[in-house]
């Protein structure tokens, strides 16, 4: 019995003894997912924010992220005009690349010539902000959503 008990504690002791191999790795929130538009930041100096505009009664803009590729949508009650869009799209930690693929006649109106848009990016568990810059890098305004699925 003496040997049994002593075995017994001697395992207790060598499991409790050893390191363990599980990595922790740090918490990344994904942008995969569907977000709505809640509002928008226009920069007085490409650091500061100048104004914070909400978004109008009514006015709905939803995008939505999944395996590489990036959907919106626009819907705005007191205007006719459709806008939308399908892409790719790429992230780091700080940076958001859209490449639209397809989209409204109204934004192919506006849109660069490489249908480009990279952007940076703050992004956490339930909200990012895409932050457009102009040549010098300097922020000038942002879209902020919220996450919604």
């Amino acid at each position: 019995m003496k040997k049994i008990l002593g075995l017994i504690f001697l395992l207790l002791f060598l499991v409790s003894a050893t390191k363990s191999n599980i990595k922790k790795t740090a918490y990344h929130p994904s942008i995969e997912g569907t977000w709505e538009l809640v509002g928008f930041y226009n920069y007085i100096d490409g650091v500061n924010v100048s104004d914070t505009l909400p978004t109008t009664q009514g006015y709905r803009q939803i995008k939505m992220f999944y395996d590489g590729k990036v959907m919106w949508t626009r819907y705005v009650p007191a205007d006719s005009v459709e806008w939308f869009g399908y892409g790719s799209y790429e992230t780091t930690d700080s940076t958001l690349t859209e490449r639209l693929e397809y989209m409204s006649a109204s934004m192919r109106k506006i849109a660069n010539s490489n249908m480009e848009w990279k952007m940076e990016l703050k992004l956490d568990a339930h909200r990012f902000s895409q932050i457009f810059l102009d040549e010098d890098g300097n922020r000038i305004n942002s879209e902020n959503y919220k996450r919604i699925d």
